[in-house]
Protein backbone atom coordinates (compact mmCIF):
# COMPACT_ATOMS: atom_id res chain seq x y z
CA UNK A 1 0.00 0.00 0.00
CA UNK A 2 2.45 2.43 0.60
CA UNK A 3 4.94 1.94 -2.58
CA UNK A 4 0.96 2.49 -4.37
CA UNK A 5 0.76 5.68 -2.76
CA UNK A 6 4.56 6.54 -3.48
CA UNK A 7 3.95 5.66 -7.31
CA UNK A 8 0.57 7.66 -7.31
CA UNK A 9 2.51 10.34 -6.10
CA UNK A 10 5.47 10.10 -8.32
CA UNK A 11 2.70 10.35 -11.31
CA UNK A 12 0.66 13.29 -9.65
CA UNK A 13 4.07 15.51 -9.57
CA UNK A 14 5.28 14.69 -12.20
CA UNK A 15 1.87 15.23 -14.22
CA UNK A 16 2.16 18.95 -12.14
CA UNK A 17 5.65 19.82 -13.32
CA UNK A 18 4.61 19.56 -17.05
CA UNK A 19 0.83 21.74 -15.69
CA UNK A 20 4.04 24.23 -14.75
CA UNK A 21 5.90 24.36 -17.70
CA UNK A 22 2.95 23.81 -19.97
CA UNK A 23 1.29 27.15 -21.60
CA UNK A 24 -2.13 25.45 -21.85
CA UNK A 25 -2.55 25.38 -17.89
CA UNK A 26 -2.39 29.04 -18.08
CA UNK A 27 -5.03 29.37 -20.80
CA UNK A 28 -7.18 26.79 -19.06
CA UNK A 29 -7.23 29.03 -15.61
CA UNK A 30 -7.51 32.23 -17.50
CA UNK A 31 -10.80 30.44 -19.22
CA UNK A 32 -12.34 29.28 -16.42
CA UNK A 33 -11.90 32.56 -14.78
CA UNK A 34 -13.50 34.80 -17.23
CA UNK A 35 -16.31 32.21 -17.95
CA UNK A 36 -16.84 31.78 -13.91
CA UNK A 37 -16.65 35.93 -14.32
CA UNK A 38 -19.08 35.99 -17.33
CA UNK A 39 -21.67 33.42 -15.81
CA UNK A 40 -21.68 35.23 -12.48
CA UNK A 41 -21.96 38.99 -13.31
CA UNK A 42 -23.03 38.84 -16.67
CA UNK A 43 -25.68 35.59 -17.16
CA UNK A 44 -26.53 35.66 -13.67
CA UNK A 45 -27.79 39.36 -13.78
CA UNK A 46 -25.64 39.89 -10.25
CA UNK A 47 -25.72 43.71 -10.71
CA UNK A 48 -29.51 44.25 -11.42
CA UNK A 49 -30.12 41.79 -8.65
CA UNK A 50 -29.64 44.26 -6.13
CA UNK A 51 -27.78 41.98 -3.49
CA UNK A 52 -24.61 40.83 -3.00
CA UNK A 53 -25.28 37.14 -3.43
CA UNK A 54 -22.85 34.79 -4.91
CA UNK A 55 -26.11 32.83 -5.91
CA UNK A 56 -25.52 33.13 -9.24
CA UNK A 57 -22.00 32.06 -9.20
CA UNK A 58 -22.90 28.57 -7.26
CA UNK A 59 -25.62 28.10 -9.82
CA UNK A 60 -23.58 28.06 -12.80
CA UNK A 61 -20.32 26.23 -11.15
CA UNK A 62 -21.41 22.61 -11.83
CA UNK A 63 -22.38 23.73 -15.69
CA UNK A 64 -18.77 25.14 -15.60
CA UNK A 65 -16.95 22.23 -14.06
CA UNK A 66 -19.19 19.85 -16.50
CA UNK A 67 -17.40 21.34 -19.77
CA UNK A 68 -13.83 22.07 -18.15
CA UNK A 69 -13.31 19.39 -15.65
CA UNK A 70 -13.00 16.62 -18.25
CA UNK A 71 -11.02 18.42 -20.50
CA UNK A 72 -7.97 19.08 -17.70
CA UNK A 73 -8.40 15.37 -16.93
CA UNK A 74 -8.44 13.87 -20.79
CA UNK A 75 -5.32 16.22 -21.79
CA UNK A 76 -3.38 14.43 -20.13
CA UNK A 77 -3.28 11.43 -21.39
CA UNK A 78 -3.43 13.20 -25.13
CA UNK A 79 0.08 14.59 -24.07
CA UNK A 80 1.10 11.34 -23.38
CA UNK A 81 -0.05 9.83 -26.48
CA UNK A 82 1.16 12.50 -28.86
CA UNK A 83 4.48 12.84 -27.03
CA UNK A 84 5.15 9.00 -27.25
CA UNK A 85 5.40 8.58 -23.85
CA UNK A 86 2.59 6.68 -23.26
CA UNK A 87 4.62 3.35 -24.03
CA UNK A 88 7.07 4.55 -21.41
CA UNK A 89 4.89 5.14 -18.69
CA UNK A 90 2.80 1.61 -19.29
CA UNK A 91 6.67 -0.12 -19.53
CA UNK A 92 7.37 1.32 -15.60
CA UNK A 93 6.37 -0.98 -12.73
CA UNK A 94 3.51 1.26 -12.02
CA UNK A 95 -0.48 -0.72 -12.24
CA UNK A 96 -2.78 1.16 -14.29
CA UNK A 97 -4.91 2.00 -11.54
CA UNK A 98 -1.99 4.11 -9.84
CA UNK A 99 -1.59 5.99 -13.11
CA UNK A 100 -4.92 6.75 -13.47
CA UNK A 101 -4.61 7.49 -9.87
CA UNK A 102 -1.59 10.08 -10.35
CA UNK A 103 -3.31 11.82 -13.25
CA UNK A 104 -6.59 12.32 -11.90
CA UNK A 105 -5.40 13.75 -8.68
CA UNK A 106 -3.13 16.45 -10.61
CA UNK A 107 -5.99 17.42 -12.54
CA UNK A 108 -7.66 17.67 -9.81
CA UNK A 109 -5.27 20.06 -8.23
CA UNK A 110 -5.47 22.34 -11.05
CA UNK A 111 -9.20 22.46 -10.68
CA UNK A 112 -8.67 23.40 -6.96
CA UNK A 113 -5.93 26.33 -7.90
CA UNK A 114 -8.42 27.95 -10.67
CA UNK A 115 -11.06 27.62 -7.83
CA UNK A 116 -9.09 29.40 -5.39
CA UNK A 117 -8.43 32.09 -7.47
CA UNK A 118 -11.91 32.60 -7.53
CA UNK A 119 -12.01 33.95 -4.19
CA UNK A 120 -11.80 37.37 -4.80
CA UNK A 121 -14.91 36.89 -6.22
Amino acid sequence: MKRSLSNIFTVASREINAYIHAPATYIFIIIFLVLAGFFTFIVGNFFESGQASLAPFFYWMPWLFLILAPSAGMSLWADEKRGGTIELLMTFPLSAWECICGKFLASWMLIAVSVILTFPL
